[in-house]
């Protein structure tokens, strides 16, 4: 018996060695993409200029494109310097953080969008979890307010982008990324009508902008007056039929941070319907990084999207914490996947290139010819993220 238990005991520990070694290397390329994101973020801090973040690097210019700070992006690039100063604890990248933060601030009380969450949660909210600075809590208060202004109880839902010749109150699946203030401020003691707000937007949404088989449309545009749906459509996408692959990511990561939040079963169906879709998609590519649409013409020569591999692989690793076994395991071998490609030479920048951004290969809005195979700000926060939570939540 003692010489079967002893064989039992050999058997496990080769079972486990190969998932030690994982781990270990995976701690490795966190670590080494981290230490890499440090020294690049301050290649980058030199080259902006002190009232705008940056937004993108042109490869045929050579140079950082840098923005307002009401750009719906500003959030980003001091959201991604606090994620690299918790994990590198570096005080250069902490100080421009923090000035960073002063210049994007006025924001607080901005109100002509619904990017609020994406320029201040993603800033300030870290921010505050990892200082605790009171006054970043205020913002954050702040911000949600000015947010809430954009709703309207005849649509139940927060308008998006203003009235224009294109749209009468255009609402898009990115919106639901913004409910995470709301339901902060409201969770932190703040109104109980941010979160009331955030839950009858996620259920519109819910209701009007998804097709039987878990994909969404970019655009639903609605009467204002009534909240008839007017037209589903697209702006950044292949076609309004089409499933535009950042905002497949965008509809994932708004039902995980709702379920978070909520513990709506409705939420977290919905996020797993999206994830279905994704990751068995027939031209999902082998490394992950999908095509910047879903649906692009010309697949497999269609550009990618780096950001959207980013964020999707982010949401996966958030969705497996709250799936059984066989599926948590599906999400986050899918999301490492992702995570090793972005990191590989084929879309992480080389050293002291690129201007200071992490990642290359994402696309902004190819319709429009815009922002398209080039670094983008937004794919360093979230693979960032990503690392963080891998490393946080699957890592002994």
């Amino acid at each position: 018996m003692k010489g079967l238990f002893v064989k039992g005991l050999v058997a496990m520990s080769m079972l486990t060695l190969p998932c030690f070694a994982q781990e270990k290397e995976m701690a490795k390329l966190i670590e080494e993409n981290f230490q890499f994101a440090n020294s690049q973020y301050k290649l980058l801090a030199s080259n902006i200029p002190s009232d705008k973040m940056p937004q993108a690097y042109d490869p045929k210019t050579g140079k950082v494109d840098s923005r307002d700070i009401q750009w719906w992006c500003s959030g980003f690039y001091p959201g991604s310097l606090w994620y690299i100063y918790e994990q590198t604890k570096d005080e250069a990248i902490k100080k421009e953080a923090i000035r960073a933060l002063e210049v994007i601030s006025p924001n607080k009380t901005y109100t002509g969008n619904h990017d609020l969450g994406f320029m201040m949660f993603c800033s300030f909210g870290n921010a505050y979890r990892i200082t605790a600075e009171p006054s970043y809590k205020d913002i954050l208060f702040e911000s949600a307010a000015s947010l809430s202004t954009r709703y309207r109880p005849a649509v139940k839902a927060i308008q998006s982008w203003n009235k224009s010749k294109y749209w009468e109150y255009p609402v898009i699946i990115d919106n639901m990324m913004n409910l995470e203030l709301l339901n902060w401020v409201s969770e932190q003691g703040g109104d109980k009508k941010f979160k009331d707000i955030s839950i009858t937007h996620a259920n519109t949404t819910l209701k009007n902008h998804f097709r039987p088989d878990g994909s969404s449309y970019h655009v639903v545009d609605y009467n204002p007056e009534t909240g008839e749906v007017l037209r589903k459509a697209t702006w950044q996408g292949a076609a309004n039929s089409s499933a535009w692959a950042r905002g497949q990511g965008w509809s994932l990561y708004g039902y995980i941070l709702m379920y978070r939040s909520t513990k709506d079963k409705k939420y977290l169906r919905q996020a797993k319907a999206v994830a279905n879709f994704i990751l068995n998609h027939p031209d999902l590519p082998e490394d992950k990084i999908p095509f910047w649409d879903f649906d692009a013409p010309f697949i497999p020569y269609a550009v990618k999207d780096a950001s959207a591999g980013a964020l999707i692989a982010s949401a996966l690793l958030e969705l497996g914490q709250y799936s059984k076994k066989a599926k948590q395991k599906e999400y986050v071998d899918a999301a490492e996947t992702m995570i090793r490609s972005l990191a590989s030479d084929a879309y992480r920048s080389q050293p002291k290139e690129n201007g200071g951004f992490l990642l290359m290969h994402s696309t902004g809005a190819l319709p429009l010819n815009s922002e398209i195979d080039i670094p983008i700000i937004y794919a360093d926060y979230y693979f960032l993220e990503a690392l963080k939570r891998y490393k946080d939540w699957y890592l002994d």
